[in-house]
């Protein structure tokens, strides 16, 4: 069977700073070629050198995932014409083959870490300087866009969700330079929130560098927009993404994530932080429960779900944190979802796309 595809992209690009579309892939009994860019530049794979082949349809959008040498790749098209025949050849070089449906979900994907990467600060010394034209350049790069997401999403408007109150400016540079020794006082939202954090997790306040005096600032900071769909009753999607100056800072914060117990603590003082905001009692937030993400490239990740009662809300969420580290990068992933852990997979598939790119340096969103 031989299939000629167009209309698609990709993402990350195969070489770096390389064109991501237009992208035209042509698949047979042997592998995939695809041909990108104008003029179109050809590059073939067989069959056996990838790993993780996934093709998934959405309401009006096809995705191609696949890993090659270490890397996850993402190709997605509108043109929903050649789905058949894409999904029996992936099926036959064994591949899986899924359809996504909209659910009546309310969805609020909120990294929350924005107040919680800020309390490393407080008495901890920070590290001077700023992060390159090209680093900032990359690091927002990191973040999700409108084209991760199915047709019908959009950026949503400015105050109109919870997660706009907590996670600050899209797409501004947050470059920490100044240090405060001022002590937080024990009857704050924050003190509540990181002693909720610590008890969890067996760890003293000068050891913990979620919350504690043991945190290192980053370089610099950046947030997505947050992306929203009216189709299946809401949903809404935010990424943050930060730069740290050493390799070594991200590795001693992904000592403290390698707990076991770390996803369940991180979700569960996460959910008290949007308790607060929505009104209700830091100290009462259940416990968390640990998840980890199902990751195709390389990079850590350590996640946790709790379950939560919000006023603005009709029935219980559950919010899943995620955590992704690499090279310099610290990128946090969240949702709130009616349905845990039926909407797992979608997760999975946004941590993959963020763990791409923090581990690629081609891997700039378009």
């Amino acid at each position: 069977m031989n299939v000629r595809s167009e209309r698609w992209t990709v993402r990350p690009s195969f070489v770096p700073h390389g064109p991501t579309s237009p992208v035209t892939l042509l698949l047979d009994d042997a592998g995939l070629t695809q041909l990108v860019g104008e003029p179109s530049v050809a590059w073939q794979t067989p069959w056996s050198a990838f790993s993780g082949l996934q093709l998934v349809r959405f309401s009006r959008a096809l995705a191609l995932f696949a890993s090659v040498d270490g890397v996850r790749y993402c190709w997605r098209t509108s043109n929903m014409a050649d789905y058949d025949a894409l999904a029996s050849l992936v099926t036959q070089h064994g591949g899986q083959v899924r359809r996504r449906k909209r659910r009546a979900l309310v969805v609020v994907v909120a990294v929350l870490v924005v107040l919680a990467s800020l309390a490393g600060g407080i008495a901890a010394s920070l590290s001077g300087g700023s992060s390159s034209n090209q680093e900032i350049t990359q690091l927002r790069d990191v973040n999700l866009s409108l084209k991760d997401l199915p047709s019908a999403w959009y950026a949503t408007s400015k105050n109109s969700t919870i997660l706009s109150y907590l996670f600050g400016t899209p797409g501004k540079v947050v470059a920490p330079t100044t240090v405060t020794t001022t002590p937080v006082k024990k009857d704050s939202a924050f003190a509540e929130i990181s002693t909720l954090f610590q008890h969890c997790l067996g760890v003293p306040a000068d050891k913990d560098r979620m919350y504690g005096s043991a945190g290192q600032q980053p370089l610099d900071q950046i947030s997505s927009s947050v992306f929203g769909t009216t189709g299946g009753g809401g949903l809404e999607v935010a990424s943050l993404s930060q730069y740290y100056s050493s390799t070594t800072m991200v590795q001693k914060d992904t000592a403290e994530m390698r707990d076991a117990n770390f996803g369940a603590c991180f979700a569960q003082s996460e959910g008290g932080l949007v308790r607060y905001v929505d009104g209700t009692t830091v100290a009462k937030t259940p416990t968390g429960m640990n998840f980890q993400p199902v990751t195709f490239v390389k990079g850590f990740s350590r996640g946790g779900v709790v379950k939560l009662t919000l006023p603005d809300v009709s029935g219980p969420v559950y919010l899943v944190m995620v955590q992704l580290t690499g090279g310099h990068y610290e990128t946090t992933l969240g949702a709130l979802i009616t349905k845990w852990p039926v909407e797992k997979s979608f997760v999975d598939n946004l941590a993959n796309t963020l763990l791409s790119r923090m581990t690629s340096t081609t891997s700039a969103a378009v």
